[in-house]
C-alpha cells in the first residue's frame, strides 16, 4: 500500500485542525502542516493564497502549534529557512509533537543546525537536482526523501509530470520511502506516481478546496479517494 501525505496550512480557518482530524480519518500515514511564511520560493498561488490568509487571521507559528491535536500520526511541518533556523525553533516544533521539518531553501551545509533535537529533516530534489547531489540528499534525508515532481512551484497539474528517474536515483541512494509531490491532482495521478514512487504529497489541490469553502467532511470525502486508488 502506498503512501499518503495531504498538506494543509495552519491557521487557514478558525477550525483548521479538523482538516487535520478529516485526514486522519480518510487513512492519511502522515500529515504536512505548512507553517505560513510571507515569502515562500517554492509555494505556487493557491499555498500562497491559503497563507496568506492564515497570516491575515494572525496565525503565528507558536499560534499553529498550540492547536495541533494528538492526531496518532507523523506530522511534518513545512516552512523556509528564514523560520527554520531561528533559534528556539526546532524546540518548539520536537514539543509539540511533530515529528519532522520539510525545508526546502536550506543548505546542506547547515543540516547541523537541526541535529540534536530528535526531529526528522526531509530534504527535497528536483530534476534538475544534479545526480551527485540527489544521492547526498537521499542519505542525508530522515523520515523520507521528498522528490518534486517538476520544476516550479506547487500547483495542480492537467498531467503528472514525468519523474521516475528523479525516483529511481533516490531511492539507490535510502531505504527511506520516497515521495513524489507537485502538481498531484486527483486519484488517477496520485495511482500513476506511485507505480514508482512510494507515496505522495497532496497540497495544492486540498487547499484550492479549502479556500472554495470545502468543509473538513468534503475534504475528507476527498481524500478518501485518493486513499482507495492507492490501496
Amino acid at each position: 500500500m502506498s503512501l499518503l501525505a495531504p498538506y494543509v496550512t495552519g491557521g487557514i480557518t478558525p477550525n483548521w485542525t479538523d482538516y487535520l482530524l478529516a485526514a486522519r480519518d480518510a487513512g492519511a500515514d502522515m500529515i504536512e502542516i505548512g507553517l505560513p511564511f510571507s515569502d515562500p520560493t517554492l509555494d505556487g498561488p493557491t499555498i500562497q493564497e491559503a497563507s496568506d490568509r492564515a497570516l491575515a487571521r494572525g496565525a503565528t507559528v507558536d499560534s499553529i502549534l498550540a492547536d495541533i491535536p494528538d492526531l496518532g500520526v507523523p506530522l511534518y511541518a513545512m516552512t523556509y529557512a528564514n523560520l527554520a533556523l531561528r533559534k528556539g525553533f526546532c524546540a518548539s516544533l520536537r514539543d509539540a509533537g511533530i515529528t519532522g521539518l520539510i525545508v526546502p531553501d536550506v543548505p546542506l551545509e547547515e543540516l547541523a543546525a537541526f541535529d540534536g533535537y530528535d526531529i526528522d529533516v526531509v530534504l527535497l530534489a528536483s530534476p534538475s537536482t544534479r545526480r551527485d547531489k540527489r544521492r547526498e540528499i537521499a542519505k542525508r534525508s530522515s523520515g523520507f526523501v521528498y522528490a518534486v515532481s517538476l520544476m516550479g512551484t506547487t500547483g495542480e497539474q492537467e498531467a503528472l509530470a514525468d519523474a521516475q528517474e528523479l525516483v529511481a536515483d533516490l531511492k539507490e541512494a535510502t531505504d527511506l520511502p520516497v515521495m513524489l509531490g507537485f502538481g498531484i491532482s486527483g486519484p488517477e495521478q496520485a495511482a500513476a506516481a506511485c507505480r514508482y514512487a512510494d507515496g505522495v504529497v497532496v497540497g495544492s489541490a486540498i487547499m484550492r478546496r479549502i479556500l472554495d469553502g470545502a468543509t473538513p467532511k468534503e475534504v475528507g470525502a476527498y481524500l478518501t479517494t485518493l486513499r482507495t486508488a492507492l490501496n
